[in-house]
């Protein structure tokens, strides 16, 4: 499988996952034109994606979607609950119904190839989920918005030899900067966003001598930098598992334009 995030952070995200002829999208959060780019670098047509997978109906998650339907016909899958704030927010009714498709949390859908699996997470939307992608034996866990995690979230990551994992903010970058007592309570709640040492502490809970890749992901542009939230994590692994050098590639997902593709 080849996997390259084309655009990651509070201002929107897209990952691209593909095996063979079977390319999909996991969100399209930013503009259509910004998504065409992002496949064109990794020699993807956007006609060819065989669907975008969503995770929840924020816009960070949603904005290229109905432009990506309406032009180039793309499948979109999502929960029950999420495509029904997908139609509600489409004025234009670029959306057509039967280009949507329900999926369900812990039951596998087949695209191709691709074996792709949503689970439940906490965050405040409607129906949100993550996803697994799995195809010739290799897995890819993808797991960002998440307020918390539990037993069930490192069940599903579990295995995974790349992994897309949140580490959205500072702590004291957050609780010291400039956003309202709301906002910082809801970022920081159990339906929010996952701070690098929580990401730090999950990542120490999933790893496995298999594991090749780590993509920090959803960093706020405003509560975070890329070198505090690697370093914070890294901390992490050394005092959970006493890693003092990485035995995986681990890097910083980009805000404004695709990171390296890697292949696993």
């Amino acid at each position: 499988m080849k996997i390259c995030s084309i655009a990651s952070g509070s201002s929107g995200n897209c990952i691209y996952v593909g095996e063979g002829e079977d390319h999909i999208l996991i969100d399209a959060g930013i503009s259509r034109k910004r998504i065409v780019d992002g496949l064109h670098e990794i020699d993807v047509e956007p006609e060819e994606l065989s669907g975008i997978l969503v995770t929840h109906e924020h816009i960070d998650h949603v904005r290229g979607i109905p432009m990506m339907a309406k032009m180039f016909g793309t499948p979109v899958f999502a929960t029950g609950g999420t495509l029904d704030e997908l139609l509600f927010k489409d004025k234009n009714q670029d959306l057509k119904r039967e280009n949507l498709y329900q999926v369900y949390a812990g039951e596998p859908v087949a695209i191709g190839k691709l074996k792709v699996t949503p689970f439940a997470m906490s965050h405040d939307a409607a129906e949100p989920v993550c996803y697994t992608v799995e195809s010739a034996g290799k897995k890819v866990g993808m797991a960002t918005d998440l307020g918390v995690y539990d037993e069930k979230i490192i069940f599903h990551l579990s295995g995974s030899d790349c992994i897309l994992l949140e580490a959205n903010h500072d702590i004291s970058m957050l609780e010291a900067g400039s956003y309202p007592y709301s906002l910082k309570r809801r970022i920081l709640g159990d339906r929010g966003h996952l701070s690098n040492e929580a990401a730090g502490r999950l990542l120490c809970e999933l790893y496995h001598k298999r594991l090749q890749y780590v993509f920090l992901s959803h960093l706020s542009k405003e509560n975070n930098y890329p070198e505090l939230a690697y370093e914070a994590v890294k901390c992490e692994l050394w005092e959970g598992l006493g890693m003092n050098v990485l035995p995986f590639t681990m890097s910083v997902s980009e805000r404004d334009k695709p990171s390296p593709p890697v292949v696993i």
